[in-house]
């Protein structure tokens, strides 16, 4: 064997040929801002939480603006049960009342904000690359309307609207204080939001963390969102999962009875975000190890990917 050619199981060479493979995807992404909506029941396990924090210092080491929105869905059902305060769901969202409101900003703005914001901190630290925490409340950040709900009902057949207590939609989002974390020239910040926002009215809503995202994602005009869930990506009717569509083939799925449950407000907020000025939705699963990464710098990709066409 020639001395200049890789030995076979070098790992050294192994990393550097990866590397160098993914040049030209780290150039793409320079410098431009992939909005990040963390979830799912991947939260509670610390293990996976650090190796995404581990993974978005190094996007921000690559030149990426990463900016994570996050949900915590179990986290405030484990608290409501602490509490003995019970909770109802309509169409996969949460009937928040009152006392359901105080708790659900408690721990979103409170326990899952700042523990995020730290393990991406304590991830960065020899790079001095620091997570900072916010919420939709923070600088007029994130502005929102009651979410109006309707049901039909299955003997009459008339729509009755559904009273979903405390919570909202966005109408607008602020991005000045995003862009100015970004745009930073001392300090190397990553945003993580908490899907909290305020009415005109001056109340306090909770906010769907998938539309929050999308939203965000239009208002800074995003190169990439990656929605982070619990399955692999979006199947087709055969069961194997699509790589790429477009909106009018997401649509479809919708409107075929392919895409069902909790995908349908993924595939929503995929499509919105996309009109929104977002260049490509990327819906991936958030449980394997460095899924971002495959799917930013390599070829492969890592999940299904939704944009205009």
């Amino acid at each position: 064997m020639d001395d200049t050619e890789p030995r076979p199981g070098d790992p050294g060479w192994a990393t550097a040929r990866t590397l160098a493979e993914a040049l030209p995807y780290i150039q793409i992404y320079d410098r431009e801002t992939v909005v990040i909506k963390y979830g799912g029941h991947a939260m509670g396990d610390s293990a996976v939480a650090k190796q995404f924090a581990a993974d978005v210092v190094l996007l921000k080491l690559m030149g990426v603006n990463p900016v994570v929105v996050h949900g915590g869905g179990p986290q405030i059902s484990a608290m409501l049960d602490k509490a003995g305060v019970k909770s109802a769901f309509v169409d996969g969202l949460r009937v928040t009342d009152a006392d359901t409101m105080q708790v659900a900003e408690m721990v979103l703005s409170g326990a899952v904000n700042k523990e995020i914001a730290h393990w991406i901190t304590m991830a960065g630290k020899e790079a001095d690359v620091r997570g900072v925490g916010l919420s939709g409340k923070d600088a007029g950040l994130l502005t929102v309307e009651k979410t109006r709900r309707t049901r039909r009902d299955p003997d009459s057949m008339i729509e009755h609207e559904v009273d979903l207590g405390f919570v909202g939609e966005p109408t607008k989002v602020d991005p000045k204080l995003i862009a100015g974390l970004i745009a930073s020239e001392t300090e190397d910040w990553v945003p993580v939001i908490a899907p909290i926002g305020v009415a005109e009215d001056g109340q306090t809503y909770n906010v769907n963390a998938d539309t929050v995202a999308g939203a965000v994602a239009g208002a800074l005009g995003a190169k990439r969102m990656l929605l982070l869930t619990d399955v692999p990506g979006v199947r087709g009717a055969d069961g194997e999962i699509i790589r790429q569509m477009t909106l009018s083939e997401a649509q479809a799925l919708i409107d075929d009875g392919v895409a069902t449950g909790g995908m349908i407000p993924k595939l929503e907020t995929a499509m919105a975000a996309v009109r929104d000025g977002v260049e490509a939705v990327v819906i991936l699963d958030g449980r394997r190890p460095h899924a971002m990464l495959v799917e930013l710098f390599t070829e492969h990709g890592a999940g299904t990917l939704v944009q205009a066409g």
